[in-house]
């Protein structure tokens, strides 16, 4: 798919971090984009930046995400492209002993519950949602109609301690790639998944100078965090390659994780 200002896209977790600087790639080739996002101030600020739109969007809530699909429809028109960036995660036991009294806990499921939600099923929400809009466009060279891009995670397939409620959540995003793949393939309409590695986001960069240094020692190469602009990179060679359907990529720096 050639990106140009006959193009609109929707990012998703747009106003930060990966889909930030996706929201930039695509701009830069003159797309029409909207960020759906729940932080307004870098959202919007975004937008200006870009000539774009902000849509305040919570992922999880069903008339939120329809405002925002139609708010960003009535400015740009039927989006050609979605990137799905909005995900959080927790750190969490399955089960735990607490070592001064003895007493034992388990994971709240109404805190896996949320992970889902946001990460999976908030995912799976947009996707539908813009896949049935881009299903009423004129198909483009080769009969494509538009490319979809999730964001994963490392976690998918390696999760860490703490991590069954974002391993799971990200797992079944890379799960869900295929099929859905298959799904659309009569209507020109690809999906494809990037599994993020260890990234230099607002969330890492919260984190003391030390544990980012340890962290980047233990990439195999290059020995540093990824960048944005990076994970926008592959996302834009997704969008644009027209050969590239229903794949799951890791962007790690060969990394894969320890249990802690």
């Amino acid at each position: 798919m050639k990106i140009d200002s006959n193009v609109s896209a929707i990012v998703t977790g747009g106003a930060s971090g990966l889909g930030a600087a996706t929201a930039r790639a695509l701009a830069a080739q003159g797309a029409k984009v909207a960020l759906f996002d729940l932080q307004e101030e870098k959202g919007q600020a975004l937008a200006r930046e870009i000539g774009g739109i902000f849509c305040e969007v919570n992922v999880t809530d069903e008339a939120s995400v329809d405002a925002g699909f139609a708010k960003a429809r009535e400015a740009h028109g039927q989006e050609r492209v979605l990137v799905n960036c909005a995900g959080t995660g927790n750190a969490i036991k399955t089960a735990r002993r607490n070592k001064e009294d003895g007493s034992i806990s388990h994971f709240p499921l109404d805190a896996f519950n949320f992970i889902i939600q946001i990460n999976l099923v908030g995912t799976f929400r947009c996707i539908a949602k813009a896949a049935a809009g881009m299903m009423t466009l004129d198909p483009m060279e080769d009969g494509e109609r538009g490319a979809i891009v999730n964001t994963a995670s490392v976690a998918a397939e390696d999760g860490q301690i703490g991590q069954a409620a974002y391993s799971a959540s990200k797992g079944g995003v890379v799960g869900m790639t295929l099929p859905i793949a298959r799904d659309l393939m009569s209507e020109g309409i690809r999906v494809n998944t990037i599994l993020p590695g260890i990234f230099n986001t607002p969330l890492m960069n919260a984190a003391p100078p030390q544990v980012k240094d340890a962290l980047a020692q233990s990439v195999p190469f290059p020995k540093r965090l990824g960048n944005a602009e990076e994970y926008a990179h592959l996302a834009m060679t997704m969008i644009e390659n027209g050969y590239f359907n229903g794949e799951d990529v890791r962007l790690d720096g060969a990394i894969r994780m320890a249990p802690r």
